[in-house]
């Protein structure tokens, strides 16, 4: 069975409790497989990235095979702005879509899901064409000053692999939720001096496990989600913090997906 979200952003939960951890959102459009009913929630995986989670039953509407097929073979576009305002246009009520929404076969302005007509700003929408450098760190410029928010993905609260993964979504590339997975993706850039706008910065605790990432911006500076969204410096040792001088982050290793 598959369901979409058609709430601006859903949370999706390491259990099936409201006060169980928000481990990552669900963002407009986005499909979801549904393994499981309990109680008033739902185990689902959502298609985009794979990640598993429970959510409310109320906040995913089930599709029809044919709806379904509808959707799987029309073209799809992303709100490219941290906020779109969006339209139902049966009731005339207003949502703000986050960055990173999906909304499919756009005419005239409007898209239609599971039977419900959405009025759209076309100018806050991409239709992923080429991928270039300059389009990623506009993109993430935007979230500039978003407070961190573990398991978030929009604007108004996001994690370092969020923003990573929402960015290079609006751009046609699906990443994996969290670090520890985005770290498998791309080539290896053997040292920073050789690293160029838009690689990944991945960063290590003690132990040599994965724990950050960011997008570099230069072989010296990185926007990274790390109490908010901000740019910092960086060498070879890590992510230098521009209000203590103190290393925050160490590096273990740089990624280049475009």
């Amino acid at each position: 069975m598959t369901g979409i979200v058609t709430l601006p952003l859903v949370p999706l939960r390491q259990n099936y409790n409201e006060r169980s951890e928000m481990i990552s959102q669900l963002l407009f459009g986005e499909l979801v497989e549904i393994h499981e009913k309990r109680d008033l929630w739902l185990l689902i995986t959502c298609l985009s990235d794979n990640y598993k989670g429970w959510v409310d039953r109320k906040m995913i509407k089930i599709l029809e095979d044919e709806e379904l097929n509808s959707l799987l073979t029309s073209q799809v576009f992303h709100v490219c702005v941290p906020l779109s305002i969006c339209k139902k246009t049966s009731s005339n009520e207003t949502m703000f879509l986050p960055g990173g929404s999906k909304l499919f076969a756009i005419v005239e302005n409007e898209c239609i899901i599971a039977n419900e007509n959405f009025k759209v700003d076309t100018s806050d929408i991409f239709k992923s064409n080429e991928i270039n450098v300059k389009q990623i760190i506009q993109l993430a410029t935007q979230y500039l000053n978003a407070p961190y928010l573990w398991g978030g993905k929009s604007v108004l609260g996001i994690d370092c692999s969020g923003l990573v993964q929402v960015v290079f979504s609006i751009c046609g590339i699906q990443l994996p939720r969290d670090a520890t997975q985005q770290v498998n993706e791309g080539k290896d850039i053997a040292s920073l001096s050789k690293a160029q706008a838009g690689d990944l910065a991945f960063f290590e605790n003690a132990e040599g496990n994965i724990i950050h990432v960011g997008i570099l911006l230069n072989s010296k500076q990185i926007i990274h989600a790390s109490g908010w969204v901000k740019i910092e410096d960086i060498d070879d040792q890590g992510i230098v913090s521009k209000l203590t001088g103190e290393y925050t982050h160490k590096l273990k290793g740089i990624k280049r997906l475009i």
